[in-house]
Formats: structure tokens, sequence, C-alpha cells
């Protein structure tokens, strides 16, 4: 690949978030609501679509739960293909659910559906008591020491070190920008912030292209490969492609998020992956071949 710049997200490529960001949807919903979903079928959300916001999962996930206890007969696996096929996305959840349950059992889960309480569930349980308190700037009612502590470090610093020393190095996150902050300060990488799109940065998020054409353009770029652990990652590649097409833009997936084995290869390549790595410390040899 003759790129001569490489756009990174962050969960799933540089940290591992299994065990923090998906384990605080799991457990928001039923802090909240006494009942959830199990961590495996985040993976449903997430190839569903438009579910790059980990809260806008969160409250998909709550609702799925209501809808059910209202009588609503859906697996969760179909109730993801509703939501994908309706073109993904929290407003596509809201549709299934009406269109599945009566017009009283929708305003019971409507009022029942509190999506601040789950945010900010979610916030004490990821970021720890501390953390909540400098970054919320409020004081918490669950004691906890942070999920975000337990996110091991995917890249390795050969990787960062080769990286940075002959490409561009840019970033597109859907993480708000103090959680990315953290997480990139771990992964020992230091990208000025005219060389990244946070949560923060962009309303639309993935897999709209605009972060990432952006980043091409301040980069004065010709080609740029984008890595990243979902399938809204590898449409993103895809859509800044039709929206800039005097530049080369190339998806390329890895292995080390929620999609794994054979079977997340098939998906990447269905959705217009150029290339699939076990992880992001095998990039510099994609790109040097």
């Amino acid at each position: 690949m003759n790129a001569d710049t490489v756009v990174l997200d962050i969960d799933g490529v540089l940290v591992d978030v299994a065990d923090s960001y998906r384990r605080a949807i799991v457990e928001s919903v039923e802090r909240v609501y006494g009942q959830t979903i199990r961590k495996a079928d985040i993976q449903s959300f997430k190839d569903a679509g438009g579910f790059n916001n980990d809260w806008e999962l969160t409250y998909a996930a709550a609702l799925f739960v209501l809808a059910t206890r209202e009588g609503m007969s859906l697996s969760l696996d179909e109730f993801t293909d509703e939501i994908r096929q309706h073109g993904g996305g929290l407003d596509s959840a809201e549709l299934v659910v009406g269109a599945e349950v009566g017009a009283n059992a929708l305003e019971r889960i409507r009022e029942e559906w509190d999506k601040d309480r789950l945010h900010d569930v979610f916030q004490q349980l990821y970021l720890g008591s501390d953390l909540y308190r400098s970054i919320e700037g409020g004081e918490p009612d669950i004691d906890c020491e942070g999920f975000i502590h337990d996110e091991p470090v995917i890249i390795e610093p050969e990787t960062v070190e080769t990286l940075t020393e002959n490409w561009n190095v840019g970033v597109v996150t859907g993480r708000p920008s103090a959680e990315a902050d953290i997480a990139l300060a771990r992964a020992g990488l230091d990208i000025p912030d005219e060389h990244r799109f946070t949560m923060d940065d962009w309303e639309a998020g993935k897999p709209d292209p605009h972060a990432l054409v952006t980043l091409a353009e301040r980069f004065d770029s010709d080609s740029v490969v984008f890595v990243g652990d979902t399938l809204d990652d590898v449409a993103t590649a895809r859509n800044a492609a039709e929206e800039d097409p005097s530049r080369g833009y190339t998806g390329v997936g890895v292995l080390t998020g929620g999609l794994s084995g054979v079977a997340g290869k098939e998906k990447f390549v269905a959705h217009g992956a150029e290339a699939i790595l076990d992880d992001v410390n095998l990039l510099p040899g994609l790109l040097q071949s």
C-alpha cells in the first residue's frame, strides 16, 4: 500500500476495551434495570452500524431490555438485524421497538428509559470515582475504581516508533477528548489536536467521512490508510473515498476488537476491508510491503 498517512482508531486497535467500555455497557444496564444483555451481544449492535458511541449502544441495550419486558418477541439478534435494515443507530432501535409493541407499552417504555441515568452510571463505572470527579465534575454515588484501568495496551512501542517515523499519523475515535488523552498517553502516542478527531470534535461520528477527509487535507495526503476494529471503521474509509475521489482511502480491519476469527474476517471482507490484520503491530509490515 503506497500510503503516506495512517489514521488509527483507539478502542480495539490501540487498547483492548473488552473489560472497560464493553463491561460498562453491560453493567450500566444491569444496575439501572436489574437485567441486561451479554457482553457477547454487544458485537451484534456494533455490526448493525451506527453505534460508534458506546453511550448510545448502552441506551439501545436498555431499550431492548425494556421492550422485552413489555412483550416484544424479537430475539436480540433479530432486534439488531432489524436495526441494521433500518439504517443502524439509536433512532433505528426506537423505530423497531415502536413497530413491535403497542402504543401503551411504548409509552411505558419511554417513561422508564432514563438515558441520563444510564450515561451517569456508565461514566462512574468506566472512569471510577476519582476520574469521574475531575472529568465529569460531579460527586459519584457509586464507589468504583474504574474500568478504564483495565485496558491492556495492544500497540507496541516499536510499532509506534516505526509508524511515527515513516508516516503521518492521525487518530479518529468515538471517545470523548479527555478519555482519548488517557488512552493515547498509555499507548505512547503524542498526537496534536489538529491531527485527531474525537467525539467532541464532530457530531456525526463514524461512519461519516468528515473527520477522515479533513485529516487527509491537513496532512496534504495522497493516500490514507484507516485502521479500525469495526465495520463502521471500514465504512468510514469507503465513504471518504466516495466524498474525496482525489485521494486514496483504504480501510484495514484488525481482529483485536469484537470481530475475530474466520467470521470476523468474512464480515470485514464483505464490508470492503482491503486488508485484515491480527493486530495493529502487523501494520508496518503491511505498509512496507
